[in-house]
């Protein structure tokens, strides 16, 4: 296509905006749209509050009810349902027939849609009751976003008040007009705030008639962050933002951005974290734990936990949920760690971690209720998996104890910590701890009487004594072997759910070996 063909077709493409629409729930930035606006002479119709805020910053505007005709009703319910409005920003602007019709009604076109929504999801977040969440619930809105981003050959809708800038740069470029190219990029956005909005909507609609699992299950998630690679170099991948809270909600201090890998550990690291009340320190590396610990403060938790496995700590992702001083941050800078997570840091630890440039800094001032009710989603070839999270709690309460040994108190509370810090480590997981630190850990095999080594193998690399240790199965045992390897590795107590056709024999064994044993009742795999 010669130079002369393109410019004529990039003309074409132009489209000019003489009277726009305006209804914003969220009104950061009008200011500077209503000056870029009245640059180019736009006429504007508001509605409501909208319209109120327009003519307080000094600037025309024409009430949406004298293009109607016809009054706000029903609280509101009812103002731009009218073919006045739908008519203006429906018609086609090439076509006879569309044009003919316009000038038989008296409808003026409609150039420019710029609104969002009544705010349904700041209401929910505020727990809200049912009625103020139904009138929460916008009609009006969502038709005049589909019908302007439906004819977006001829109109612009805007939904985002971070997208005016370019709506304005576009305009002074080409003489008050839009390009296709930014009405079609709009336009995508607008459906998908739509489709958002609606999915948003029928999930609470779901939870309200109480459906354990949704009949149809809608996503919202929108691109925070594009990342470098996924996994490996050659795969695409992206952080997208669904429901807020966690690493959605992190602020990053320094260093570079996260990877597709990092934020799996960082998320690993989070949740594990946030089971404990007491000070305490997790590192992860590969989406497991090597090492976690508390303490009277972070700092000595720090130090137990990394004594579990210095070796698979290098490299590692660190949470703290507690706020870094000088003292944990001079500790933790003594190896290379790629991720720091804390609640908070004070100017002397923020200036020690920034020594270490390459160091990812998170703060996350809220970490989540391990307790509260959560989905989770994976993907599998062809569909998803939806499941609740891992919300079961442990109290010394639901503990069975199930031999003649019984374990005593300084036992019992060794025993909950590591049937937490087993619920964050893969299956078939084994967990050995002592005095709130973990010491050896086996993760991820596929027979439970492997992790039951590994975990003993990793504590003797380490010179870690696992005499009057106590032990963490997430899964049944399947056989009494792993109870005599634990016996044999010095472990007193353990901590286990039962379920096994070979309970009997397992508890038989463990007896025999003067072991304490508690079933806990709850499964923790994870995969």
């Amino acid at each position: 296509m010669g130079a002369a063909k393109r410019r004529k077709k990039i003309v074409s493409e132009l489209r000019p905006i003489r009277r726009a629409l305006i209804s914003l729930s969220d009104k950061t930035g009008l200011p500077e749209l209503l000056a870029g606006l009245k640059r180019h002479g736009i006429a504007i119709i508001s509605t409501g509050g909208t319209a109120k805020t327009i003519a307080a910053e000094g600037y025309a505007v024409t009430d949406v009810s004298q293009i109607t005709n016809f009054p706000e009703i029903m609280d509101g319910r009812v103002k731009t349902l009218h073919p006045n409005v739908h008519g203006g920003i429906l018609a086609k602007r090439d076509d006879a027939n569309h044009q003919a019709a316009m000038r038989e009604h008296g409808i003026a076109p409609i150039d420019l849609v710029v609104l969002n929504l009544y705010p349904f999801a700041a209401t929910l977040a505020k727990k809200a009751d049912y009625r103020t969440l139904v009138e929460n619930i916008d009609i009006g809105g969502p038709a005049m976003l589909r019908a302007a981003a439906k004819n977006h050959h001829d109109v612009t809708v805007i939904t985002d008040p971070a997208d005016y800038a370019a709506l304005l740069a576009e305009l002074d470029a080409h003489a008050g007009q839009t390009t296709f190219a930014l009405r079609q990029k709009m336009a995508r956005r607008a459906f998908a705030l739509t489709a958002a909005y609606d999915g948003m909507i029928a999930n609470w609609l779901g939870g309200e008639l109480g459906e354990a699992l949704p009949q149809a299950l809608r996503l919202s998630a929108d691109l925070q962050q594009s990342l470098r690679y996924g996994e490996n170099p050659h795969q695409v991948a992206g952080f997208y933002r669904a429901t807020g809270g966690g690493l959605a909600d992190a602020l990053q201090l320094q260093g570079k951005e996260l990877s597709y890998n990092n934020f799996l550990d960082a998320d690993a690291a989070i949740e594990c974290a946030a089971e404990f009340t007491e000070p305490c320190a997790v590192i992860i590396k590969h989406a497991n734990p090597c090492g976690v610990a508390i303490g009277a403060d972070c700092l000595r938790a720090y130090q137990n936990a990394y004594r579990c496995d210095p070796v698979s700590a290098f490299g590692g992702i660190v949470a703290i949920n507690r706020p870094l001083d000088a003292a944990l941050a001079e500790e933790i800078t003594k190896i290379f760690t790629e991720v720091v997570i804390a609640p908070a840091a004070d100017a002397a630890a923020r200036a020690i971690f920034a020594k270490k440039p390459n160091l990812r800094l998170l703060l996350l001032l809220q970490f989540p209720d391990p307790t509260e009710r959560a989905w989770q989603l994976r993907s599998v070839r062809g569909g998803l998996l939806y499941q609740d999270r891992d919300f079961a709690k442990l109290t010394a309460k639901d503990l069975k104890i199930v031999t003649q040994k019984k374990p005593d108190a300084a036992q019992t509370a060794d025993l909950l910590f590591a049937a937490k810090v087993a619920k964050h480590v893969k299956s078939n997981a084994i967990v050995y701890v002592k005095d709130g630190a973990t010491l050896g850990i086996g993760a991820g095999q596929m027979s439970r009487i492997d992790s039951t080594r590994i975990a003993k193998i990793k504590a003797d690399e380490r010179g870690l004594d696992l005499n009057g240790a106590i032990a963490a199965s997430d899964a049944f045992f399947p056989f009494a072997d792993g109870v005599e390897v634990i016996a044999q590795a010095g472990i007193k107590a353990v901590i286990q759910p039962g379920g096994s056709v070979r309970d009997a024999e397992v508890i038989e064994a463990a007896d025999h070996l003067g072991l304490a044993m508690a079933f806990s009742g709850v499964r923790n795999f994870r995969h």
